[in-house]
């Protein structure tokens, strides 16, 4: 399977990545907006940004009462966005509400299953009252995700393998933590080099901080996407 990069936008303003974005025109394909740069400028930052030619992933770990997530989703149906995320630790019925509201709304939109953030190590998952490991909870939730009818997850790179043998082959995996090799971690503990995480079956890798902070942003990502692709 095919392997491409998201760039994450971790600004509060479209205008403080627009120049970067206009040089990765025709490199990079998918931008995530999240939730600061949502929280600051709303809806029109995906609008701006999609104007621009890029697909947006907009990740915005909807966790609420099923009902609330539904209409949320409905509400972000309008937008010019092509993949969406919640957690999974709401509950099948919570993303099953989701996925109707999907259908209903917004059929070409593809819902995303955050199950353990990256930044959760064992000790920090033990401290939430989950005693099993990260990889096992992962799939976990993985199974219920895609049971509830979700069609794509969010993983960190050390639970590819686990849930490629446990799910569905068509199942997309979106994975943050990737960095190249010698780069810093930053606030990541379960991180992977783009190289190992594309032969290990992730469809996306979420990248940001390694681009942006390059001396050629363009060069940076021109050199991931040739390591991804490399046989």
């Amino acid at each position: 399977m095919a392997c491409d990069l998201i760039l994450v936008l971790d600004a509060p303003s479209p205008r403080d990545v627009t120049p970067a974005l206009r040089q990765l025109q025709g490199t990079v394909r998918w931008v995530k907006v999240g939730l600061e740069m949502f929280t600051a400028c709303g809806p029109d930052c995906v609008r701006e940004i999609a104007g621009l030619g890029f697909e947006v992933f907009l990740d915005l770990k909807l966790h609420d009462i099923p009902n609330t997530v539904a209409q949320a989703v409905a509400s972000v149906a309008s937008l010019p966005i092509g993949m969406l995320t919640l957690h999974t630790s709401g509950g099948r019925e919570m993303m099953e509400w989701a996925v109707r509201a999907q259908q209903q709304h917004a059929p070409h939109l593809r819902l995303l299953g955050v199950t353990v953030l990256t930044s959760t190590s064992a000790a920090g998952l033990a401290a939430t009252g989950v005693s099993d490991p990260p990889a096992q909870q992962v799939v976990r939730l993985g199974r219920l995700a895609i049971d509830a009818g979700l069609r794509g997850l969010v993983c960190s790179p050390l639970e590819i393998a686990p849930l490629r043998a446990a799910l569905p082959p068509d199942v997309v995996l979106v994975t943050p933590g990737i960095r190249p090799a010698g780069a810093k971690a930053d606030d990541q503990t379960r991180v992977m080099t783009p190289a190992a995480a594309a032969r290990a079956g992730a469809r996306y890798l979420v990248v940001g901080r390694p681009i942006f902070q390059a001396p050629d942003p363009v060069a940076a990502a021109r050199a991931l996407l040739a390591e991804i692709s490399a046989p």
